[in-house]
């Protein structure tokens, strides 16, 4: 198998775990054993040292966008970028210009003066009857032009997937609210949604209890809506049955209806289109952008994910390889680390998302370090040993297992750095990295390649590719015995 090694990393990684190990095969045999340990843990030791010297402090940065017009034409533009971005990585694909579609569209709509109210909530919480009584008794006093559109009910099990927008959203319950609907509106808020929460059919308790529901509902959305947004109405009031006596000492009955309680609702909705009804429109169009954005993302992702699995493959048999010719286990850090350096710096490129040298070393420091404190790395090779246990031709190979599992780790390394560029900005992130976010993907990532199957044909693979050390291997022990 011949390999090309154009990196320096590579070079200057590989070429002193060689050297190490060259070092430790000329101890005394009588105490091979501890003086091996010895030398791995110098060597470990050093080779941190080497990688994570001089390194700088990675920081994550967050994003707080605002509802205005700026913010608008900004997440438009983010947009545009993102779309720019696939055309030049897909250029024969047809999505860029869909999607420049949407936002030409959402454009236009920028200074709309016509809103889109979004009624929903769960089932028979009255959100129709709510919708009727505004379209009848409150919408001919504004001069813009309102639309009232209903979800279908939430928390069904057929509507598992409903999808929430509009300019503003009355999320209508029938009483205090459920777990999953405070995790509704949690959400909702937290998206940039504007949202008042309507409590519908407060006529059918009693006023004491009308208190404990509305407080409670206030209690519970502390921090996330304001009191001013959280309205108690009665969209359809019950019927009374009214018993008039005579003067005869007979008496007469009647239905009598109820006229809707929507003042508190009314009164609210008309203070927050006479101040926020142009701020609604651009919140609208930021989360449209938005949207438009993560769709060039998620397609902008699938391409570079396929740029990016044949080169983690290279580099997956670069360090079985060089791990196999080396097979002191103490060692295979110092080889695998400078490969994933290498790793870091090429894959990043794909992601636009540009590492130093020093930055790439922490986190291919980083990416080592946690494998071997989360325990994967006793697991894995553990695992690996198993599986080729049944096969005999590679596992008389002395560094069969540990050049299988540096393949395996690289492998998993370059996919945790796919899943965790695929998750960041499009823009250049300019050497900000969360090192708590990429462990736990790391910890995703292997869980996900952890079924024996996969392994099993991964050894096959990599083993394959190692076949003609492992027989000019087996021809030196044989020689020697």
């Amino acid at each position: 198998m011949t390999l090309n090694l154009r990196r320096p990393i590579l070079i200057g990684g590989i070429g002193l775990s060689a050297a190490l190990w060259l070092l430790e095969t000329l101890q005394h045999s009588g105490s091979e054993m501890g003086e091996t340990a010895l030398i791995g843990l110098a060597a470990v030791g050093a080779g941190y040292w080497w990688w994570n010297q001089r390194s700088p402090k990675l920081e994550l940065a967050l994003l707080q966008p605002r509802a205005n017009r700026e913010a608008a034409e900004k997440a438009i533009a983010q947009a545009e970028a993102g779309i720019n971005l696939l055309s030049l990585e897909a250029q024969n694909s047809a999505d860029p210009a869909n999607l420049t579609a949407k936002l030409d569209r959402l454009k236009a709509e920028l200074d709309r003066q016509d809103l889109r109210i979004t009624v929903t909530g769960g089932k028979a919480v009255g959100k129709t009857a709510l919708i009727q009584v505004l379209n009848s008794n409150w919408v001919s006093q504004h001069p813009q032009k309102l639309s009232f559109p209903e979800t279908s009910p939430l928390f069904a099990n057929t509507n598992t997937d409903v999808k929430i927008g509009g300019d503003l959203v009355l999320f209508v319950t029938a009483g205090d609210i459920t777990d999953s609907e405070f995790k509704t509106l949690s959400q909702l808020a937290s998206a940039g949604q504007r949202v008042l929460l309507i409590w519908n059919k407060q006529d059918q308790y009693l006023p004491a209890q009308q208190s404990q529901i509305l407080n409670s509902l206030q209690q519970k959305m502390q921090g996330i809506l304001g009191t001013e947004d959280i309205i108690a109405i009665a969209a359809s009031p019950n019927s009374i049955k009214v018993r008039q006596h005579q003067a005869d000492g007979t008496f007469a009955e009647r239905i009598e209806n109820q006229v809707s309680q929507l003042e508190p609702l009314t009164a609210r909705l008309t203070q927050i289109l006479t101040e926020e009804g142009q701020q609604l429109v651009w919140a609208s169009a930021v989360r449209s952008a938005v949207t438009v954005k993560l769709e060039a993302k998620t397609l902008l992702n699938v391409v570079r994910r396929d740029r990016s699995i044949p080169i983690i493959e290279q580099y997956q048999y670069i360090a079985a390889a060089a791990v196999f010719a080396n097979p002191v286990p103490a060692l295979d850090l110092l080889a695998t680390t400078a490969i994933s350096t290498q790793l870091v710096i090429d894959l990043g490129a794909i992601y636009q998302q540009k590492f130093s040298l020093d930055q790439a070393k922490t986190v291919a420091g980083t990416l080592a370090s946690q494998m071997f404190k989360l325990g994967l790395v006793e697991l894995s090779t553990q695992t690996i040993t198993g599986l080729l246990k049944s096969n005999a031709v590679t596992y008389v190979a002395g560094g069969a297992v540990q050049g299988i599992s540096a393949a395996y780790f690289t492998r998993i390394a370059g996919l945790s750095l796919i899943e965790y560029f695929s998750t960041q900005e499009l823009e250049n992130a300019k050497g900000i990295f969360n090192l708590t976010e990429l462990t736990k993907t790391l910890q995703a990532v292997f869980m996900q390649n952890q079924q024996v199957s996969f392994l099993q044909a991964f050894i096959n693979q990599v083993a394959s590719r190692l076949s003609p050390q492992i027989s000019q291997s087996e021809a030196v022990n044989s020689a020697v015995n």
